[in-house]
């Protein structure tokens, strides 16, 4: 029982540490990051897929770093980035949850997270893929819930990679193709651009989204 809950404790420890770097935290400016880059070469690449993924265990929107990752890498390296830190990102939060929290959310929820367990024993993979297509349902919260629950490791990672795939399109492809967004972003500085741009591209995602389930329903 002990050893159960220090281990919640160094999850909730994980996030708080997670939660302040998102608020405290300024992102890079944009010319910086593509000087950086371009010096580090695949090297650079892969780091930056490690600090998205890294960052994804928090709190931080993933519209934004998608957005941003656009902007500097272009499209093509700037989804493969994206692609590659979000499940990094998302892998690591299940694994956090699964192995830290999973055994004390049992104690202290009981009979409703077996009720969940049980809701989602033989359809992990739907829930967690309309979770991830939802743009309402943020990452990391969807992450670190279904590593409480009872949904299986490979249907979570299947389910993410596929859900991951038409927003991080979008996302990027923002970023990559806005006229002028690369100057604007450089003047206004790219936490603040980053910010409105994750709620434009929210609002049009659950607006295409919306528009599809109505086409589908009808």
């Amino acid at each position: 029982m002990r050893t159960a809950w220090l281990r919640a404790g160094v999850l909730l420890a994980v996030l708080a540490v997670g939660t302040v770097v998102a608020l405290t935290v300024e992102l890079p400016d944009v010319a910086a990051v593509r000087r950086w880059v371009a010096g580090a070469g695949a090297a650079g690449l892969v780091l930056l897929a490690l600090a998205k993924g890294a960052l994804l265990v928090g709190p931080v929107p993933r519209t934004a770093l998608c957005v941003l990752l656009g902007v500097v890498l272009g499209f093509w390296t700037g989804l493969a980035v994206s692609l590659a830190g979000g499940m990094l990102g998302a892998l690591a939060a299940f694994g956090l949850s699964r192995s830290l929290g999973r055994e004390t959310a049992v104690r202290l929820a009981g009979p409703r997270l077996a009720a969940v367990d049980r809701a989602v024993a033989g359809r992990g993979f739907l829930a967690v893929l309309a979770g991830r297509l939802l743009p309402v349902v943020p990452f990391s919260v969807l992450s670190h819930a279904a590593g409480l629950s009872a949904v299986p490791f490979g249907s979570y990672a299947a389910a993410t990679a596929l859900g991951l795939l038409p927003a991080t399109v979008l996302q990027v492809g923002v970023g990559a193709s806005v006229p002028g967004l690369t100057a604007w972003a450089a003047r206004a500085g790219s936490p603040v651009v980053l910010a409105v741009l994750s709620v434009a591209v929210g609002a049009v995602t659950g607006l295409v989204w919306r528009c599809r389930a109505r086409t589908v329903a009808g």
